[in-house]
């Protein structure tokens, strides 16, 4: 494997990544070859490792690092595509999730190329967005959808929050507005860090001033990973809050609904 390891999960894009033969290769934390919670219809959802944010309510973890994954090629991950490839293109498609997928562009790009080229599948991209500026818009060619995951509408909440600065985030929000590209934001609900109802509020006023947003999810926030952060040794934060009620959640799916925003 050779590699330019000069890149760091800070805020950079990864140098490219080769195998011993000089194919694009990646780091893959795991698949899922029948999801239906990661775009329209049914999907692969391949997930890659490694993110520069620090998600208090992370619940993957295990994909923060980059070398936590295994290494990939480009074709290799096609040839686990192609097998439901057939069912795909009508019922669904292909997502590349993460960790951050940004954070490995080439590999990425390369794998949105070859599922969209060679077999014709609906592409979506899940991400927040930190890194699309290092990117020109050309690299979002093969892609159909992206899911958008907005943390928060407040600077210091969303550092608090990430680790890390909001603004580009919402900067690559205006950009696939100007775009024209499809999107469906997504928005964790935190007791007590996210679910404050100005905050909700101008984060609805902010997505309802975008084009192309064709969904908001509202996703509750959920304890299923708190195991992975005392397997890994690190510290979680959040043992003492609990899953939002229902009632709060009805509210905060109101508040995008009184935009003309379809949430759910």
């Amino acid at each position: 494997m050779s590699q330019d390891n000069t890149g760091k999960n800070s805020g950079r894009i990864e140098p490219v990544c080769v195998d011993e033969q000089g194919r694009l290769a990646g780091f893959v934390h795991s698949i899922e070859s029948s999801s239906a919670v990661d775009g329209p219809g049914m999907r692969f959802v391949l997930f890659v490792s490694g993110c520069q944010f620090r998600c208090l309510y992370c619940h993957n973890p295990d994909t923060i690092k980059k070398r936590n994954g295994k290494i990939m090629t480009a074709d290799q991950v096609i040839e686990e595509i192609a097998e439901y490839a057939s069912f795909l293109r009508f019922a669904g498609g292909l997502t590349i999730s993460g960790g951050e997928p940004l954070l490995q562009a080439d590999f990425v790009k390369e794998i949105f190329y070859l599922a969209k080229h060679d077999y014709n599948l609906h592409t979506a991209l899940d991400t927040q967005g930190f890194l699309a500026g290092q990117l020109e818009d050309e690299w979002f060619d093969d892609v159909d959808l992206v899911l958008l995951d907005i943390k928060h509408i407040d600077p210091d909440k969303h550092l608090a929050l990430t680790m890390k600065p909001l603004q580009p985030t919402l900067d690559f929000a205006r950009r696939l507005s100007d775009m024209g590209k499809k999107v469906w934001v997504r928005y964790v609900l935190l007791p007590g860090y996210s679910d404050d109802f100005d905050d909700v509020e101008k984060l609805a006023d902010f997505v309802s001033t975008l084009d192309g947003v064709e969904r908001v999810e509202v996703l509750p926030f959920h304890k299923m990973g708190e195991n992975k952060w005392d397997e890994l040794g690190y510290k979680y934060h959040l043992k003492d809050v609990q899953p939002p009620s229902p009632e709060l959640v009805k509210r905060v799916i109101g508040q995008f609904q009184a935009r003309s925003l379809t949430a759910c």
